[in-house]
């Protein structure tokens, strides 16, 4: 008796297997999820390196907004959900770089749509906190945030003298250019 055959007559029979709707959303998977990325296997290495498979048809590394740093996972998507299946099978724990690659196909209706948003070929380059930090600290003050920030200096300054004295130590403080009111030149422990 045939296994797709269901018998009539109520004897004996064999239950049909169940079809699984994931599998077949696994067969028309194309997109990757790629874990574990290196340092130094960025967009261009990467694109490099899937390309020995099939024709990849987007890619993105997934990085810190602020930084432009890499989170070091990713997704890859291939023309042919054949290529995707043979690639997620053949790189999952696979030793690059002293890392071990986690690659799992992603099924079609777990995709999110905004996934390849803002996918362009350049990543964006890092951001410079040190130049943005430099036009800060540089830019023309008012007379209001000028006597502001000397105010915060000089009441810092107070605050390391009183440690200086507390702790025992003979020490001359330099004056602070631009202060209004007169600085003692030369703290001494109360004992001498």
């Amino acid at each position: 008796m045939a296994a797709e055959m269901i018998p009539l007559d109520g004897g004996p029979s064999r239950k049909l297997p169940k079809t699984n709707d994931s599998s077949s959303l696994h067969n028309k998977a194309t997109v990757l999820y790629i874990g574990r990325i290196p340092h130094g296997f960025y967009e261009e290495e990467m694109l490099g390196f899937f390309q020995q498979f099939g024709t990849v048809k987007r890619l993105k590394i997934c990085r810190n907004k602020k930084t432009g740093k890499s989170k070091h996972y990713g997704f890859v998507e291939f023309e042919y959900p054949e290529v995707a299946k043979i690639v997620a099978d053949s790189m999952h724990n696979y030793l690059m770089f002293e890392h071990i690659l986690q690659v799992h196909l992603i099924p079609t209706d777990r995709v999110h749509p905004k996934l390849w948003k803002g996918v362009s070929d350049r990543p964006k380059p890092p951001v410079d906190f040190l130049k943005i930090q430099m036009i800060k600290h540089n830019k023309d003050r008012t007379l209001e945030e000028q006597q502001k920030l000397l105010k915060t200096i000089l009441k810092r300054d107070r605050k390391r003298r009183s440690k200086i004295a507390a702790a025992g130590i003979d020490y001359e403080c330099p004056d602070i250019e631009g202060s209004e009111q007169p600085l003692p030149k030369k703290i001494r422990f109360a004992d001498s």
